[in-house]
């Protein structure tokens, strides 16, 4: 299942040449711009801006779909409605008609459009319980990895700041922890980056599934009555 569900969103395998393409083909005739709720997310910490762009990390892909897959709802839902319409990518017809007639076969197996649009929300919080366990797990990695050495750092310029003002026979003192500062910095700065690597990587993955799913809600609302 976690590989369809891949498949659905879009997302190329590791190792393969091509990137996934999360914009919408663009339609001929202009189209009332229609609006999805906005779901309550995780605040981001740190005025933290996630990537737009790049390569998702597979660990991350596998551990948000595979979140999707254990809480996917029985019966014909947002999840087979948007396999179906993947279904339709090589059929001659514009967007509008493809959600249209995925909708019209979705019918016949006792969907409707409420229903679709609401377990695409039921999708959109499992995402959301998935960034929040993220965010968890990755202050407690944050200060274990750079609150502890950043502590280090201030408690050394601190120690700094009081011997230069003593003897001279302190000198020696100084000279050693003004090297173990610099040591530190260098440590913090490598820990900020791997950090930020990891953020940057879960936020590759989960706005690549998360746009397809809102726009989705979009082109529904839009094209759906």
């Amino acid at each position: 299942m976690l590989k369809k569900l891949k498949s659905i969103f879009i997302i190329e395998e590791e190792g393969a040449d091509k990137t996934a393409n999360t914009k919408a083909p663009k339609t001929s005739a202009p189209t009332k711009k229609a609006t999805a709720p906005q779901p309550k997310t995780a605040p981001k910490e740190d005025n933290y801006v996630p990537p737009t762009s790049g390569k998702p990390d597979e660990k991350f892909v596998n551990l948000l779909l595979g979140a999707i897959d254990k809480n996917n709802l029985d019966g014909f839902d947002y999840l087979e409605y948007k396999q179906a319409m993947m279904g339709l990518g090589n059929v001659e017809m514009d967007e509008k008609t493809k959600y249209v007639s995925a909708l019209a076969m979705a019918k016949t197996m006792g969907a409707t459009k409420d229903g679709l649009v609401s377990s695409a929300r039921h999708y959109m919080k499992v995402l959301e319980a998935e960034e929040r366990k993220f965010l968890d797990a990755f202050k407690n990695q944050q200060n274990a990895q750079v609150n502890a050495k950043n502590q280090q750092k201030v408690d050394l310029e601190k120690s700094i700041a009081l011997k230069t003002k003593k003897i001279e026979e302190l000198t020696k003192e100084i000279e050693k922890e003004k090297q173990a500062l610099e040591s530190h910095k260098s440590s913090l700065e490598a820990a900020v980056q791997k950090v930020k690597s990891t953020k940057d990587s879960f936020y590759i993955a989960y706005q690549i599934v998360q746009n397809q799913i809102k726009d989705d809600l979009v082109k529904i609302g839009k094209y759906l009555s």
